[in-house]
């Protein structure tokens, strides 16, 4: 896409307006309108940003313990380049275009990701994807639930008591589902309209919570999609008097919001041949090739020490509990549900692997990055993965365990040579630093449960 065909669209779909924005660490989409004037004076060059939304948190609370920004530095603009190719139209503003950026920064006489950018991580992992001569091919799976509130009753009721948008456990209903098919088809068509297709949607287990398959593609793209669903899904929620959440378990009582990672690796033997799944070997034991069990094999021997790149909340880990669909060992098996990833065999262009230690609070970019780098990480070191899971593979035995904080999650990545190495320094230590802002916030929190379990009687 480039500006002249740019101004062509904008014509014939009578754009009048413009929204940018980029993704934080904590997947938050920050951004702005801008005057078609002032968009065409930035659509190539690229325009400042402050770096502030680098140096808060979730609720927009300073960090103290940030490098990248902060005090010591100002707070200066960060540059932003837009993507020209993530065009879309807005469904609630068919006046208004939407583009996502990009941070940099300077780098001799040009200009490198910025290394606290999400996307740009994700591009510089693609990149080395690249050299290497594959493709990555990413499809997501959200879990959200949704509730009859608005911010204003959200704050009113303290987030307790909450009214969801139907009662009871049913999982894949078709009845809820048909109950609520406004609101159902609502998310079809208007994710449509926004290039965002979903391959499924449906009701899982709980009151008013629901699982959409956003359709695969190339790993870039596949964040983008996820990403700005989450971001739209709000919006429209909003617009039907309605509230929904992506936290890892909002309640202690229900199930939690998985974020599953579908994924495969292709490559392309000469110039203009068609990719070829790298996953599939007709020759096989079970058709799953070397390279395949590489792949899975870094991801197995990495994911203790990467697990705050997966697991980025405090409340994530809640959700690691037995019971609930959550794995809670670093372990693989062939069509097996209990195991951080699951292996799904099929046809030349279907074999891959699903990842299922993440949780519907992900940052898309940064979980898929960190898939990607640790499978290509094996692969070049021939990793071979531990035995296969068979049956419930939390009970543990024999596999590595994943932490069950952040705290300790976040130590096992700061003590992370690889991490370093597979996602970059800069991006690492910003992280950590983040994430460990984080576990000090909760740390100072008094909870609901402790008043309830000490106030009166200690």
């Amino acid at each position: 896409m480039d500006v002249a065909a740019l101004k062509q669209k904008f014509e014939e779909q009578g754009i009048k307006k413009v929204k940018v924005g980029g993704f934080d660490v904590d997947g938050v989409l920050r951004g702005k309108y801008v005057s078609l004037d002032k968009f065409w004076s930035i659509a190539e060059p690229g325009f400042g940003f402050c770096d502030v939304i680098f140096g808060w948190d979730i609720a927009d609370v300073l960090y103290d313990n940030a490098k990248v920004t902060g005090w010591h530095s100002g707070y200066p603009d960060a540059h932003a380049v837009i993507d020209l190719d993530t065009f879309r139209v807005l469904p609630a503003e068919p006046d208004t275009a939407a583009f996502l950026v990009d941070f940099v920064e300077k780098s001799g006489s040009g200009f490198r990701g910025h290394p606290a950018c999400p996307r740009s991580l994700l591009k510089r992992v693609l990149a080395e994807a690249a050299k290497k001569g594959y493709q990555a091919t990413f499809g997501a799976e959200l879990e959200f639930w949704v509730f009859k509130e608005t911010p204003e009753t959200l704050e009113q009721k303290d987030f307790r008591n909450l009214s969801t948008l139907s009662p009871g456990m049913f999982g894949y209903s078709w009845l809820r589902a048909e109950q609520n098919r406004d609101f159902c088809h609502a998310i079809l068509d208007e994710m449509s309209r926004f290039e965002i297709d979903l391959e499924a949607l449906h009701t899982e287990t709980g009151p008013g919570v629901y699982e959409v398959a956003i359709r695969y593609d190339e790993a870039l793209r596949a964040a983008d999609k996820a990403a700005l669903f989450k971001t739209q899904m709000k919006s429209l929620a909003a617009r039907h008097g309605l509230s929904v959440t992506f936290m890892a378990k909002w309640s202690h009582d229900l199930p939690g919001s998985s974020g599953h990672l579908h994924q495969s690796l292709w490559s392309v033997s000469q110039p203009g041949a068609a990719p070829r799944n790298v996953f599939h070997d007709d020759e096989a034991e079970g058709k799953l090739s070397a390279k395949a069990r590489h792949y899975i094999g870094g991801q197995i021997a990495l994911m203790p020490e990467l697990t705050a790149l997966y697991s980025p909340t405090i409340n994530a880990y809640k959700r690691y509990v037995p019971g609930v669909w959550a794995p809670l060992t670093a372990s693989w098996g062939v069509e097996n549900r209990t195991c951080a990833i699951r292996v799904i065999p099929g046809s030349p262009s279907s074999t891959r692997v699903e990842y299922r230690q993440t949780a519907a609070d992900i940052n898309p970019y940064i979980a898929i990055a960190t898939c990607l780098a640790s499978g290509l990480w094996g692969i070049e070191n021939g990793i071979e993965p531990p035995p296969e899971a068979r049956g419930d593979a939390s009970s543990g035995d024999g596999l590595a365990p994943l932490p069950r904080t952040l705290e300790h999650a976040t130590a096992a990545l700061a003590a992370s040579k690889r991490a370093k190495e597979i996602l970059g320094e800069g991006f690492v230590d910003h992280y950590v630093r983040t994430r460990e802002w984080e576990v000090r916030q909760y740390d100072r929190a008094v909870t609901d449960w402790e008043l309830r379990r000490y106030f009166e009687s200690i």
